[in-house]
């Protein structure tokens, strides 16, 4: 950091939470595209509430503790915390505030218009309003809880997000009158979009209307005079220290039980609630007028991803999109996949190409007699059986199965402990990993004996193994058979299992042990090559680009005449086209309909090309706080497709793609009269069969089971 601090000065950085919040403005402006069709834009307006969410529970959180304990000292962009904190509440206010006037103004008229409708139900008359009553009284009623506020009952410990309803009350107590406040807390297992029985479209009313509609029923011989919605945001990272932890796995579910006590650090609520509930309500959470978001519309807008339920509208939506096996694992005979991969590394591209065969590797290797071990690192695993499935049946079938379960995913805490309690009690070797660094690396190791011997088989990828975030985000694997890749791999899990100290790697590049060294390393060759006259050329894709040594030996490399190509979808805290420092790099960010997530590295040393993919971004916790593993892709047929399809046709994308300035914005790129190109459809496009074939090949059995299913929200 000193020789950053002394070459490089704030001027040249980009501040981090600025730099994110750009990106889901981006996100935002795939809701405001008009181009976009309707419950596309429904979509990314959800998401851009989603990603606010956790940008409270965990950056804004870091922000207001870091100024609680007094820290003064400014970042590698000259800003201190406070100052941050003050920019980016004003920066989230601006998004807020266009957010919902999207709604009001343009989305739900454009959803009333094509039958998709929202009524208030002191409105709906004859079966509508029958059907609410019903619907309030025999679902809704018996689980809700009237809280009263006075002396005698303190305010409640609202959940982390949860739906609430302030109610003002005149109270009627002993022959007496006097004002009262209430809070109902809506249960999270209720539906927040009640639909009505009726044909002519698809009706609904929002259940926080319901309830209040109903709201003297939950305080008899009260007057109930007005009901508010709102929403408390609370800090939801996890504080164990793991050196001091007798069993990981108690202390994180310990510490999910105490994310509903963590310190509120946001407020939002329906824009009609009185000035004095508003104050009354900061006060109980502790909190000030500037974490104060008035909303109007939907309190949370996640839950309209509702809409997306089931096959109706496709007129509204992108086109159906069904990912294609690759013709390398098309066989169906058994054993078709290990005869595949010994006859030549397959590289897979999702979600173009289909998820399936990874999810058939490892249920074909928890069958094959002939397998010996299968060993699996798991970060997120969502709610799909067939992967953990696939190591329990192998468990089953006497296999030696190891998982190491990452329980610290964020916001997949709760479901990862569920996975591992289960696979323990099915014989599966679970283990955390090492003590202080997050479990990232994306890696897959089956042991086989062959008619040859023993051979190690291997999955790596950028992306999670889950079929479900598969579908919607773009992420690279690569099934190899490679003696020294395996035997890295395998040396990895014996240092995840505790078994042996890092004792360096053939091919594998190592987070927290190697990995930013090499990467620097790399970054300094180009820049040698270029002062000495040799072709240099750097080419890196990846989520988030803030580490400030990486960013300033890119400059270094950029002064000495490297060109450099960056696309990063969300954080970059480096600053192009700064005159003499970064002339030569040009970044860009692509958001589409399905989540840019690959992580892909190109050095082009003197042609003598070197290309990495893996599970890193270049940012300090991928560097110095997890596990990760970024791998060579040696095969020129592979690395000629990874660099001259998947990488030259994003970089040629001037439809989705926004082009970073050094001032932190982004511009839509200058067409020039140049072709439209959208590198997500021209990748779709490459992998649909051609019109000229002669016979129509059936759907086979894992291409039949990418249906489609209401989307999942991206967790960046």
């Amino acid at each position: 950091m000193g020789d950053t601090e002394r070459q490089f000065g704030p001027d040249h950085f980009l501040n981090r939470e600025l730099s994110w919040l750009e990106f889901n403005q981006r996100v935002l402006d795939e809701a405001l595209n008009s181009e976009t069709p309707l419950l596309e834009r429904v979509k990314f307006f959800s998401i851009t509430s989603s990603n606010l969410d956790e940008f409270f529970e965990v950056r804004v959180a870091g922000l207001k503790q870091q100024i609680e304990a007094g820290v003064t000292g400014c970042g590698v962009d000259g800003m201190t915390p406070a100052e941050c904190l003050e920019s980016v509440t004003k920066r989230v206010r601006r998004m807020v505030d266009q957010q919902f006037k999207l709604w009001r103004r343009e989305l739900l008229p454009a959803l009333e218009k094509e039958g998709i409708q929202f009524h208030e139900t002191r409105k709906l008359k004859g079966a509508d309003r029958e059907f609410a009553e019903q619907f309030y009284r025999n679902e809704v009623h018996p689980v809700l809880t009237p809280l009263s506020i006075d002396p005698a009952h303190p305010f409640p410990q609202l959940l982390n997000k949860s739906l609430n309803i302030m109610v003002q009350l005149n109270v009627h107590q002993a022959g007496k009158t006097k004002p009262g406040l209430a809070v109902v807390q809506v249960p999270r297992g209720l539906q927040r979009l009640v639909r009505l029985p009726r044909e002519d479209g698809m009706h609904h009313v929002f259940l926080a209307n319901l309830i209040g509609h109903f709201a003297a029923e939950l305080f008899p011989g009260n007057d109930v005079l007005g009901h508010w919605s709102f929403r408390v945001t609370r800090n939801s990272e996890l504080y164990i220290e793991e050196a001091d932890v007798a069993n990981l796995l108690m202390a994180v579910e310990e510490e999910l039980r105490n994310r509903r006590k963590n310190a509120a650090v946001r407020l939002e609520v329906d824009s009609s609630m009185p000035n004095e509930i508003r104050k009354d309500l900061l006060q109980y959470l502790q909190l000030n007028e500037a974490d104060l978001y008035p909303i109007n519309g939907p309190i949370n807008p996640i839950r309209l991803m509702t809409l997306y339920e089931g096959d109706h509208s496709l007129h509204l939506r992108d086109e159906p999109h069904t990912p294609r096996i690759s013709t390398s694992l098309r066989r169906k005979k058994k054993g078709a996949i290990f005869d595949a991969i010994r006859r030549r590394d397959i590289l897979l591209h999702h979600p173009y190409e289909s998820f399936g065969p990874v999810v058939d590797f490892l249920a074909e290797a928890a069958d094959d007699p002939n397998v010996l071990a299968i060993k699996q690192t798991l970060y997120r695993t969502g709610g799909d059986m067939r992967v953990v499935g696939s190591l329990i049946k192998a468990a089953r079938n006497g296999k030696q199965v190891t998982a190491v379960v990452e329980l610290r995913a964020r916001f997949d805490e709760a479901n990862n402990i569920q996975w591992a309690r289960h696979m323990e009690e099915e014989g599966v070797h679970v283990v955390y990993g090492l003590v202080g660094y997050k479990i990232h690396s994306k890696a897959t190791l089956v042991v086989r004996r062959d008619e040859d011997g023993i051979r190690r088989y291997l999955h790596l990828g950028t992306g999670n193994y889950n079929p479900s975030t598969a579908r919607l985000y773009t992420d690279l694997g690569l099934l190899t058979c490679d003696d020294d890749l395996g035997e890295d791999i395998a040396n990895l899990f014996n240092l995840l299992t505790g078994v042996c100290q890092f004792q360096g790697t053939r091919k594998l590049l190592v987070a927290p042990f190697e990995l930013h060294e090499r990467m620097i390393r790399m970054i300094e060759r180009e820049r040698e090559n270029a002062s000495r006259g040799l072709s240099a050329h750097i080419v890196a894709k990846m989520n988030s680009l803030v580490d400030p040594e990486i960013i300033s030996a890119l400059y270094r490399a950029s002064q000495a005449g490297v060109k450099i190509d960056l696309i990063v979808r969300g954080i970059c805290c480096l600053k192009p086209g700064l005159k003499g420092v970064s002339d030569n790099i040009h970044v860009r960010s692509i958001v589409d309909r399905f989540l840019e997530h690959s992580r892909v590295f190109y050095f082009e040393n003197a042609l003598q090309p070197e290309l990495y993919v893996g599970s890193a971004d270049w940012m300090p916790r991928n560097f110095f706080r997890r596990i990760e593993t970024v791998f060579p892709v040696e095969d020129g047929r592979l690395r000629d497709r990874i660099l001259n399809e998947i990488v030259k046709i994003g970089m040629a994308d001037n439809s989705k793609a926004r082009i970073l300035r050094s001032n932190g914005a982004y511009r839509i790129p200058a067409v020039n009269g140049a072709e439209a190109r959208r590198s997500q459809l021209e990748f779709i496009e490459l992998i649909r069969p051609k019109k000229k074939a002669k016979k129509k090949r059936s759907r086979t059995r894992t291409e039949a089971m990418e249906v489609r299913k209401e989307p999942d929200l991206p967790k960046l």
